[in-house]
C-alpha cells in the first residue's frame, strides 16, 4: 500500500499520529506542511469510519448546508422579528420536532 493511501486510511479512522508518522522523516516542504496541518487541525479530524459504521450522523456537508439554508429562510420571513436570545429555544424546538419528540402542534408525543 502506498504511503498516501496508508495516510488516507489512518485519517479516515481518525488516527492523526499514525498518519503524521508516515511523513515526519521527510524534509520536503509538502510533507512538512502536511504534518503541520495535521498538528494544527487534529482536534477537528474525526473518526469517519466509526461515524459511518454506527450511522451516528451524515459525514457529508450537504445535510448541514441544507439545514443552514432552511434556518436562514425561516429567519428571513417577511414581517418576522427575531431576538438573538430566542434562537436557541427555536432551534431546540425544531430539533425535538425532527427527532419525533413533539408533534406539529408542539405537544410532547
Amino acid at each position: 500500500m502506498s504511503r498516501l493511501k496508508q495516510a488516507e486510511k489512518y485519517l479516515w479512522q481518525g488516527d492523526i499520529e499514525s498518519a503524521k508518522a508516515l511523513f515526519t522523516e521527510f524534509k520536503k516542504e509538502t510533507a512538512v506542511n502536511f504534518c503541520r496541518y495535521l498538528e494544527k487541525h487534529q482536534g477537528r479530524i474525526v473518526n469517519y469510519e466509526a461515524l459511518q459504521k454506527y450511522q451516528v450522523c451524515s459525514i457529508g456537508s450537504g445535510a448541514v448546508e441544507s439545514g443552514i439554508k432552511q434556518i436562514s429562510r425561516r429567519v428571513k420571513i417577511s414581517g418576522a422579528s427575531w431576538k438573538k436570545e430566542n434562537v436557541g429555544q427555536v432551534l431546540a424546538h425544531r430539533c425535538a420536532y425532527l427527532n419525533g419528540l413533539i408533534g406539529k402542534s408542539g405537544k410532547v408525543i
